[in-house]
């Protein structure tokens, strides 16, 4: 007999509402089980309010909660199973309670479940491919609206739609290239060679049209790492605390407070932002602080956007220079330069930074009272414009934003611009073949066609438990 799973759904903490989800054969016999006065006749996709029980058999048994009972009969439920929700009241002690009235029920088979258990279950009985499984995770943890639409457009299997189009072009090249090996026509084959390359040319610009937006799903999904660099006490923390509109990092008139990178999540012009405030970049005798700087510097190499703030109100020096040395290597449209401290005169011109930054856009501010308002929102506006995710149309466009589809994809095209070079070059077309099938294969993992247990237990570890 199958196992029946349960676990509290809802996130720790206390709510209006919390909720302990049961998957598997026994669903039904918890039902009447748990709850009080249960009707014998249980009409699935209906709600009945009740109290909970440890045994509903039991006249003495002390009730745990009122909640509501909605019972699901399979195939018509998320995994495919019958289920059981008991949405009680948000409290932990309430929630535990009950899933231990489950868990210690006395009936077969009835087990704690594991990390996104029943997301793998609704996958194994067909409710949805690995991919549409995957998008779920992503709308739990999504930052922003742009996050949460793509996921659940690939929840509602856009991208998966994509995939088996894409693979069914792709198996009927297959099935003529095996026409071919079989009954090999001396008279045709130039032909045949031009129509199969056209034929995978046309099946690999559709994996590279997917894999061009891989940089823009990374955003969408974790942000952009926007670190604000700059000499100590330039105004780096009191800007960081203007953008998150909290006083998050220490700020005094101490050169060198901000010892070791800071990190907050922000969004700015829509665009989801991970900030890293660091260690004021300067020559220095303290170890601890050389590390904090040395952590920058590698902290700048690996921005998507670098934040250079510098102190308008004293000329270059050479802990500028030091900065400006550093972010040279940078994109100029990955950079931003603020120079703060306006109000104190200006000594550093915009020409002057330009000079060393060519292109880079450049802010003019101080983050002193309502000019640190003014600030941060002129950094998200100019970030707006920097990553301009409002122009990503979701509803026209198959965004790519998980690492294991954008290997098997680079690893798809990689085997169709192998096969396509073979047949350019005159190979056998048997030869050929193999690149493009392996091709096939590395879509279809996409979608969870013969993934084996290893792939599906580290896709579904990531989930939390409940979901």
């Amino acid at each position: 007999m199958a196992d029946t799973i349960a676990a509290i759904s809802t996130a720790p903490g206390e709510g209006g509402i919390g909720i302990v989800r049961v998957s598997g054969p026994e669903s039904k016999s918890l039902m009447k089980r748990l709850m009080f006065s249960c009707p014998e006749d249980i009409k699935p996709r209906y709600a009945y309010f009740g109290r909970v029980v440890r045994d509903s058999a039991d006249p003495d048994a002390a009730v745990i909660d009122e909640a509501i009972f909605l019972y699901m009969q399979a195939p018509a439920s998320y995994t495919g199973e019958d289920m059981l929700e008991i949405q009680g009241h948000g409290s932990n002690v309430s929630l535990r309670a009950i899933l231990s009235a489950v868990l210690s029920s006395g009936l077969p088979h009835v087990r704690m479940a594991d990390p996104g258990e029943f997301t793998k279950l609704a996958f194994l009985n067909g409710k949805m491919d690995l991919s549409q499984a995957e998008a779920v995770i992503d709308i739990i943890k999504a930052k922003t609206d742009l996050s949460l639409e793509i996921a659940e457009r690939q929840r509602a299997g856009r991208l998966s739609d994509s995939i088996k189009s894409i693979r069914g072009v792709l198996v009927d090249v297959l099935a003529q290239m095996a026409v071919d090996i079989d009954y090999p026509d001396e008279d045709y084959e130039t032909d045949a060679y031009d129509e199969l390359i056209e034929q995978l040319s046309s099946v690999h610009s559709e994996v590279e049209e997917l894999l061009a937006t891989v940089k823009i799903g990374r955003i969408a999904r974790e942000g952009v790492r926007a670190v604000i660099a700059g000499k100590p006490n330039a105004g780096k923390s009191s800007l960081m605390n203007a953008i998150l509109g909290e006083g998050r990092v220490i700020v005094t008139d101490i050169p060198g407070t901000t010892r070791d990178t800071v990190e907050e999540s922000a969004s700015l012009g829509g665009v989801p932002i991970v900030l890293v405030d660091t260690a004021g970049l300067r020559d220095s005798d303290d170890k601890v602080e050389q590390i904090g700087i040395e952590r920058t510097a590698q902290a700048i190499a690996g921005a998507d956007l670098v934040i250079l703030v510098l102190d308008g109100s004293r000329e270059l020096d050479e802990e500028d220079e030091k900065a400006l040395s550093l972010i040279e290597k940078t994109d100029a449209d990955h950079v931003l330069v603020v120079i703060n401290k306006e109000d104190l005169g200006r000594s550093v011109s915009e020409d002057s930074v330009r000079g060393r930054l060519p292109g880079v856009r450049i802010i003019s501010t101080s983050l002193v009272g309502r000019g640190a308002l003014e600030a941060a929102k002129k950094v998200s506006d100019a970030v707006g414009e920097m990553f301009d995710l409002g122009s990503i149309h979701v509803r026209e466009t198959n965004i790519v934003t998980n690492e294991r589809h954008v290997h098997l994809l680079r690893k798809a095209s990689d085997d169709l611009g192998e096969s396509i070079s073979m047949l350019q070059n005159g190979e056998p077309v048997e030869v050929a073949e193999l690149s493009a099938h392996y091709a096939y294969e590395s879509l279809g993992n996409i979608i969870g066609e013969e993934v084996g247990d290893e792939i599906l237990d580290t896709v579904f570890s990531k989930f939390c438990l409940g979901k």
